[in-house]
């Protein structure tokens, strides 16, 4: 499509015309074009969320922060900031292959998913979201109960937070996983449970998780580091924590595999630099209280590694 354009300015404008073009094209990495109704061409960044409800309210969410980074990219010729919802993760990969969105921001599983699995995008930075850079998944039990370690959850029931949540369900699943207990979803709770695998359930909330613990209606619980941390102090010191999970970034930023490597170094630079401008700090701190954007400690290839070694399953492969 570039390359039919500068062939056709070539012919109408001259040489020295293509050659700004191009260099343009080049420069922004054509992430979407459209035509504004001068007739003159608009190319758009465009971020892509996943959530299965409350599209318009999302889009109103994120609106402020795409619109900064997309009038940093370029002045001229301008570019637009646009948000497009996906109700799932693999719906979302397959708008960055695509090439329907450019970058997109989310906890550690979903992007395992869609980078990993799916193969639609690459990460690029760690994000501070809730002025976290780091979390990890908490398996605690009540104090006084008969649960003195992990081997104890066999033929047990244990209360995950959510079924999208990546450390209130994957982290301490697949942590459980790699330790050797088989995990069977259970849709209720059950008196018997087999003494060869660990039952599960969810809870969806954090009250009603502590409260399934705390009263035994479950052997134990899982949910993040900081969740544990709001508690208050009656509920710390009735908690016996029996295992932590590994740590990961609480957030994490990819851009589509074929995004053009200029764009994605001038991208970089702008979310790397933003908690630094005025602007940029109020709107990060309105957009889910985050703190900045830094470097993927270790390097990309090193995080992607320790996302594979987190979350992949021989059995689903």
């Amino acid at each position: 499509m570039t390359l039919m354009f500068v062939t056709r300015q070539t012919r109408r404008l001259g040489f020295a015309y293509a050659i700004a073009t191009l260099f343009f094209d080049v420069f922004l990495g054509c992430p979407a074009v459209g035509q504004t109704s001068g007739g003159v061409e608009t190319k758009t960044i465009t971020l892509g969320i996943v959530s299965p409800i409350n599209e318009k309210e999302i889009e109103g969410h994120f609106r402020d922060f795409v619109r900064y980074v997309a009038r940093r990219l370029s002045s001229a010729p301008p570019i637009e900031g646009s948000i497009v919802v996906a109700p799932t993760q693999s719906g979302l990969a397959n708008l960055l292959s695509e090439q329907k969105v450019d970058f997109y921001m989310e906890s550690p599983y979903p992007t395992y998913l869609i980078n990993n699995v799916y193969g639609a995008g690459k990460l690029l930075l760690r994000r501070w979201k809730g002025g976290m850079a780091d979390y990890y998944a908490v398996i605690f039990t009540k104090r006084n109960s008969e649960m003195k370690r992990l081997e104890d959850l066999r033929g047990k029931i244990i209360a995950f937070e959510d079924p999208g949540s990546t450390s209130g369900h994957f982290l301490p699943k697949f942590f459980l996983s790699r330790l050797g207990f088989k995990l069977s979803q259970k849709t209720r709770i059950e008196p018997n449970i087999s003494a060869g695998e660990v039952g599960f359930i969810f809870a969806y909330s954090q009250d009603k998780l502590v409260d399934l613990v705390l009263t035994k209606q479950v052997a134990a619980g899982a949910f993040s580091n900081d969740d544990y941390a709001t508690l208050g102090k009656t509920k710390k010191s009735d908690i016996r924590i029996l295992a932590e999970t590994e740590k990961l970034p609480r957030h994490l930023v990819s851009v589509r595999k074929d995004l053009d490597p200029a764009l994605v170094n001038r991208l970089e630079r702008i979310l790397l630099s933003m908690d630094r401008d005025p602007e940029g700090r109020l709107i990060l701190q309105r957009t889910d209280g985050t703190t900045k954007f830094d470097a993927l400690p270790g390097g990309e290839a090193a995080m992607r590694e320790r996302l594979l070694d987190t979350f992949y399953s021989a059995e689903k492969k």
